[in-house]
């Protein structure tokens, strides 16, 4: 267990062997944090998450905040979740097939090849990610700038030889801690856009977006499906619930995201870690959604449904109306992660570049050089071209 102690801040770091005397925060928050991350500390996050490799640990600031880590060298197999290179570079490559026209297509793949030649001479994916859940979207405690300075001081201190990483930041839900960490020197790299909605709000909505939620939400009468939750889904209903998140994210999207499994499942279910809500009918599940909310945030790392079932059925469209339903009663600002870009926006959401913030001042000169030419890369080339044709 490493500690700093400062009259501003105390930071304290725990590991596989001492995860069970960490002081948990009674706070939400702090009984979230424990309940998902004491087993994936204490058995690793491989044995949740199929293709998530990673020494993973918890940083405790000023006995109130947890925030976990996670820990690479290579594993340029990993989800894009915790490498950098799966990031940028596997996942990159394989979404070019939404650049047109081919030649620019062609163009991108070289530049993305080299990067990745780069990067793995420059030991990209030896990084350290803080507040990493190992999910699609990290959404974040508050955080004061010297809360992150003692905080960015203690890893680089720990961690000498590894860039770090905050990953899911951007200038609406986590502009603070996006400037601070600027001006402590970190390097935002452009990550992707996000889209974000806030449904309570009666301006956020024009007359067919109003419209267009209110028939999402009417299919799911019309077509005869009844809503489940953890209260009602049973230990067994995990094994359809990870076929349908398989469908959508890895087989018809990436492997590249996160493989959850049947453990993930149960644990999310029995400790609510996620909250659930199925679409079933004829005692078939057919579509499924988990989310969790932190600091007036809500969003969907668990989304899927049967992709062999007819589209005009509809599933895509109940989920997210059941999801924006949810946000708005609870007064949340709904974080929609990427992607279906047009969809959302035809539904009341607007988009905004999502950045990772890196610190590499302490790190060799070759290895700083590769991250600032990708920053310069993803920033005047990348972020630009996907705000143009609004992906």
């Amino acid at each position: 267990m490493e500690r700093l102690n400062r009259m501003s801040t105390s930071i304290r770091l725990f590991v596989a062997e001492n995860i069970a005397q960490l002081p948990w925060p009674d706070t939400e928050d702090g009984a979230y944090a424990r309940a998902y991350l004491t087993p994936l500390i204490a058995y690793g996050p491989q044995h949740f998450i199929e293709n998530v490799t990673t020494t993973y640990m918890a940083l405790l600031v000023d006995e109130q905040i947890v925030l976990p880590l996670s820990l690479n060298r290579r594993e340029y197999e990993n989800s894009y979740v915790c490498s950098p290179f799966t990031h940028y570079v596997t996942y990159a490559i394989e979404e070019l097939a939404l650049v047109q026209p081919a030649w620019l297509r062609r163009l991108f793949a070289a530049i993305l090849t080299l990067l990745g030649l780069l990067g793995k001479a420059c030991r990209m994916n030896q990084v350290l990610c803080a507040n990493n859940w190992l999910l699609s979207t990290n959404l974040y405690p508050s955080l004061t700038a010297q809360q992150l300075a003692d905080i960015l001081d203690f890893l680089q201190k720990r961690f000498p030889h590894h860039a770090i990483i905050f990953r899911s930041l951007n200038a609406v839900t986590t502009a603070d801690i996006l400037a601070d960490l600027a001006c402590l020197g970190c390097t935002p790299l452009g990550s992707r856009q996000v889209w974000l909605v806030q449904p309570a709000d009666p301006h956020a909505l024009n007359a067919k977006a109003r419209w267009l939620l209110k028939r999402d939400l009417a299919l799911i009468s019309r077509h005869g499906y009844t809503l489940v939750t953890n209260d009602t889904l049973s230990a067994e209903d995990t094994t359809r619930i990870v076929e349908l998140y398989n469908m959508l994210y890895l087989e018809k999207h990436s492997h590249s995201n996160p493989m959850f499994n049947e453990r993930f499942i149960r644990l999310a279910l029995h400790e609510r870690t996620l909250q659930l809500i199925a679409l079933k009918k004829d005692g078939r599940i057919d579509a499924v959604l988990g989310y969790f909310c932190r600091n007036g945030i809500m969003t969907t790392p668990l989304f899927g449904y049967d992709t062999a079932l007819p589209q005009e059925l509809g599933l895509y469209r109940m989920l997210s109306a059941i999801l924006f339903q949810v946000a708005r009663e609870r007064g949340l600002l709904l974080h929609e992660s990427s992607g279906a870009a047009q969809f959302k926006r035809n539904r009341g959401a607007y988009g905004t570049i999502e950045y990772s913030a890196v610190y590499h001042r302490h790190l060799p000169r070759s290895r700083r050089l590769y991250w600032s030419l990708l920053a310069f890369l993803l920033n005047t080339i990348g972020i630009p071209y996907m705000q143009r044709h609004r992906l």
